[in-house]
Order: structure tokens, then sequence, then C-alpha cells
């Protein structure tokens, strides 16, 4: 063999040994690569669980985009506020119920002494169709504002109803509607394992024992009757919000629905056609303090920028939640949706919340699961 043809011999084993080392280089590129956020930043796998209504907001891909800018993938369950203190918490990073009462049982079963974060907050509200509310309205029970679209829901008018088991045939008007039949009340979750069905329960008392927040077992057993007769004429109740209101949606059920603003604030920042549904302000509400329990430092890192993050405080919003310490922001956002929502919650009073000792009581009252301690 001449040199030449060595040589040209030697190159093509040469560039075949390249072609493989430069094909490993790519494959271990990629692999490197599917670790990456869309921002080419490696980003570390955040596990936690949360309550359903949060679990569009984590799955929006604007917000999977910016925590991966920042360096985090957050992988979350689902479940009933209440009913996270039943999970076993091994694994993950962080807790994230709709209030402070279970969060504060979750701070103490995991023996977290770092304070909790509250990224934002919702009022509840009663969503109801137009004929339900214009008859509410027609008996004394509501007052809607200009439009019809919004209003508010007289507590203490609603809760005598309650009290005489009144039904809707009982009210004036309601004849020419044939939905409107059997029972007046309003659908919540389960109070025993969700939050929103636990905070109707805590205003609900208040307004019942003359503007008092329960304290102890004596006030739980002096609303106990009410708060029963509010909760079992329901029948069998969901664990979580987002069902209830998919089925108000859809005009399946009970024509009034119990939900956080923020489930409707979301509805109409997407431009959702939202028929005739009414939101119903109760005169005397509880606000939803959405509130993170970190478990490791990993899940106070996100709660952190949930609460800080420009970007992530928007995206809040476009899920119709209310930014801690930024009506600003909620304002702004919803400026064009003021004929169903009450920006400044104006005529609304904020009823304190109990303990949670107390407030789980309370439930298991209504639900004839246990006596007061």
């Amino acid at each position: 063999m001449g040199f030449r043809e060595h040589a040209a011999r030697v190159r093509r084993i040469l560039g075949i040994v390249l072609a493989v080392l430069l094909l490993g280089g790519v494959a271990a590129a990629l692999a490197v690569g599917g670790d990456k956020g869309d921002s080419g930043t490696a980003t570390k796998t955040v596990r936690g669980v949360i309550g359903s209504e949060k679990a569009e907001f984590f799955a929006d891909p604007a917000v999977v985009r910016a925590l991966a800018a920042e360096g985090l993938t957050v992988r979350t369950d689902t479940s009933g506020s209440w009913d996270m203190e039943e999970l076993p918490l091994t694994g993950y990073d962080f807790a994230f119920p709709a209030a402070k009462a279970p969060a504060d049982e979750l701070r103490a079963k995991a023996k977290v002494t770092s304070a909790p974060l509250r990224p934002f907050y919702s009022p509840l509200v009663v969503v109801a169709h137009s004929a339900a509310a214009t008859v509410l309205a027609d008996n004394g029970l509501a007052e809607l504002g200009p439009g019809g679209r919004t209003g508010t829901l007289r507590m203490d008018a609603y809760l005598d109803a309650a009290r005489a088991d009144r039904t809707w045939q009982q009210l004036k008007g309601s004849a020419r509607h044939a939905e409107l039949r059997g029972t007046l009340f309003i659908t919540s979750t389960d109070p025993v394992a969700s939050n929103s069905g636990a905070l109707y329960l805590a205003a609900a008392s208040y307004v019942a024992d003359g503007g008092r927040v329960a304290g102890d077992s004596a006030a739980v057993d002096r609303t106990a009757p009410l708060l029963r007769k509010l909760i079992q004429v329901q029948g069998a109740q969901q664990s979580g919000s987002d069902a209830p209101f998919r089925d108000f949606v859809s005009g399946v059920g009970n024509p009034l629905v119990l939900v956080y603003e923020s489930q409707v604030a979301a509805q109409l920042l997407a431009g959702t056609d939202m028929g005739d549904l009414v939101v119903l302000y109760p005169d005397t509400t509880v606000n939803s303090d959405h509130t993170l329990v970190p478990l490791t430092e990993a899940g106070r890192a996100l709660g952190e920028l949930l609460s800080t993050d420009p970007e992530l405080r928007e995206l809040a919003v476009r899920h119709g939640f209310r930014p801690q310490g930024a009506a600003a922001e909620f304002t702004a956002a919803t400026a064009g949706h003021t004929g169903y929502l009450n920006q400044t919650l104006t005529g609304v009073r904020q009823a304190p919340v109990p303990t949670s000792a107390v407030l789980r009581a309370m439930a298991l009252r209504a639900r004839d699961q246990g006596d007061t301690t």
C-alpha cells in the first residue's frame, strides 16, 4: 500500500471515530437539555399538594415557563384543604391549602417553625342563575346591582330562611321558573374535608351568633342546629370547589353554589361566555388566604417567588386571585368585568375565622360526626 492510500485510509478511520464521538456528544447534550426549562436554566423539581382551585394555575404553560426561568419545575397533587392533614407529607416540598386554619394544622403536624407564605387570596361568593338571583332579590334575600349580574346576598335573611326550612315555592315569583323547586339552600363543599365549606360555616356562625366569632364549645353549641341544617340539606358533598363550580357552569345541580371569586374571575378574564350567571357577595363573608406551608427550602423558594415575582403575580391575577397587598393589580386586570365583580368589596364585611380546633369541631357537629371539645 502506497503512502497516499495509507493516508487516505487513516483519514477515513479518523472521520468515522470523530463522527461517533460527535454523535455521542449530541446525545449527551440532549440528555442534559432534557432537564432544562425553556429559558435554558436547569430546573429543580419541587413537589407539593394543593387545593383543587389552584390546579389550573400550576398547569398553565405560562406559569410553568415563568417558574422554569427561575429554576423550578413544580409537580402537584390535589386534595381538599382539610384532607391534607391526613396525607403523609414525606416527599413533598410544600403544602398549599386555601386558608390559614388548615395551614396551621399542617405546620403543627410537620413541625414547621418558619412562617407560612400567603401569596394571594380570594373572597367566597355565591354564584346563582339569573332567575334564582331575581327571586331572591324580590323576596328580600339579596340586592342586585345595575345590570343584575352582581349583587349582595343578605346573610341574616338567608339564615332565617334556612332556619324555617323555606322552599323556593314559598318565594313569590318562583312559580314562573320550573327549576326553582324544593328547599332553598346553597351548595357548598364538605366542611370536614374542604376549606370553602368550613369557611362557609365560619361566616354563618358569626352572623347567627350576633357578630361573635366562635371561641369555645359553648359557642359551637349555640349555632350547631342551624349549621347542621345548612349542611345536611345538601346530601352528598364534594371535597373540592372545582367540581361544584363546573357543574353549575354546565347547568347541572343546585341554582346556588358557594365558590371562590377567583374561579369566576378566571373565566371572565379568559373570555368565557358566562351565560346567565350572577355573582352574589355575601354581606358577611370570609376571605380565603391561600397559604403555602414550606416543608423544605425548595418549597419556601417557591412561596417567595409566588409572593414577589411580578410575572407570577400577574399570572395569579389572570387566574382570578387577588395578590396580597396589591389591590391595584387585580383592579386593573378586571376593569372590564365590573358588571360581575365587586372589585373593592364595597358593602362586604369580613368575619373573623375561629381557630382551627373550633372550626373543625364546628364542621364535625354540622355533619353529626362528633361532639365539641
